[in-house]
């Protein structure tokens, strides 16, 4: 056993960063395949939990955790979008 533990920028990426893309990637199947939202909410809870853990203990993943977040509010506002327009009846 080491005396010295691998600081989190030598450990590679951050788990949560992983996380939010996969949710990511999978909203967007979700959206297209079936057109639901929901998972979208997951990849940005994910997206700023990792982008936090990240400024405060450092580690790798910035740029997967900003990609998810930017899918996962475009795949909200899409879904808002799309239920506004369905109320209104301008979308069927």
């Amino acid at each position: 056993m080491s005396a010295t533990a691998a600081s989190p920028a030598e450990a590679g990426y951050n788990r949560m960063a992983i996380l939010s893309l996969t949710c990511a990637v999978v909203a967007v199947a979700g959206f297209f395949f079936g057109g639901f939202t929901s998972l979208a909410v997951f990849a940005v809870g994910a997206g700023h939990v990792a982008l936090n853990q990240i400024n405060s203990d450092g580690g790798q993943g910035r740029q997967l955790a900003r990609v998810s977040l930017a899918v996962g509010y475009a795949i909200a506002i899409f879904g808002l979008l799309i239920t506004v327009m369905s109320v209104l009846g301008l979308y069927t």
